[in-house]
């Protein structure tokens, strides 16, 4: 680590992934702002956070619009510094097959996904380019390889994929890398939600994704976390532009 302390922002960091990413980038050093739309769970995980120590505030934010991106990334600026490491986690699901899925639902994913991945990228290079050194991490999917059920979230996830390797052509001059991690099944509230859309009990779903798996386990939100630690790091600043799979097995 620099002398000074450097800041991280984790968007969808309320829970699940995105929290476990913020809990691990605060224990590697790094001042953390913490972004959802859920305030109140977005509470608990920065105040988990500061009574252990860290340095870490709460930022209420919808990534989609871009005034409130703006603004967001200018207030963790001036109340933590200048962010040097974006990791662009949000997401949502609206999962249906292709003649069910509303319009809405194509939108809104893209939305969130998409638009505000480049929103949020757009609003934090600056700070990046200007300290000459920054750390951008897409959260892709293995759904981004197709997903019956999924053609908004799998188009979204492969439209990371591939804005993430034109931002590491177009900010490698100034110091900066951009990776996606493409995690696989990983426990979370999410898919134990989706567990319960398809009226089975979690452990039913649970042994039927693990026979597919190679490692025969499903992912845990830490083996996410490690990998963007890894990103985030000196040691990765000759890696950029890639897709890393965290899926327990290949899947390209």
């Amino acid at each position: 680590m620099a002398p000074e302390q450097r800041t991280a922002i984790v968007t969808g960091a309320a829970r699940g992934i995105g929290a476990e990413v913020a809990r691990r980038l605060a224990a590697d050093g790094f001042a953390v702002a913490a972004l959802d739309l859920d305030e109140t769970a977005l509470a608990a995980t920065v105040n988990e956070l500061t009574d252990a120590g860290h340095r870490a505030i709460a930022v209420a934010v919808d990534v989609s619009d871009e005034d409130a991106v703006n603004g967001a990334v200018e207030m963790v600026a001036s109340e933590l510094g200048p962010p040097l490491v974006l990791v662009n986690n949000a997401g949502i699901l609206r999962d249906n097959l292709l003649f069910k899925m509303q319009a809405s639902d194509w939108d809104l994913v893209m939305n969130v996904h998409l638009r505000g991945t480049f929103l949020m990228s757009r609003a934090a290079q600056q700070h990046m380019v200007a300290a000459k050194w920054g750390r951008i991490i897409n959260m892709s999917s293995t759904s981004a390889l197709g997903n019956r059920g999924q053609a908004n979230y799998a188009a979204a996830k492969a439209g990371l994929q591939g804005l993430t390797k034109t931002l590491a052509l177009e900010l490698g001059p100034f110091g900066i890398t951009c990776n996606a991690l493409a995690p696989g099944f990983i426990e979370t509230d999410m898919t134990h939600a989706t567990a319960e859309r398809m009226g089975i009990s979690f452990d039913e779903f649970r042994a039927a994704n693990e026979e597919l798996i190679p490692v025969r386990r499903l992912g845990q939100p830490s083996d996410v976390a490690h990998a963007v630690s890894f990103f985030a790091s000196e040691g990765a600043s000759y890696v950029s532009g890639q897709v890393l799979y965290v899926a327990g097995g290949p899947k390209n």
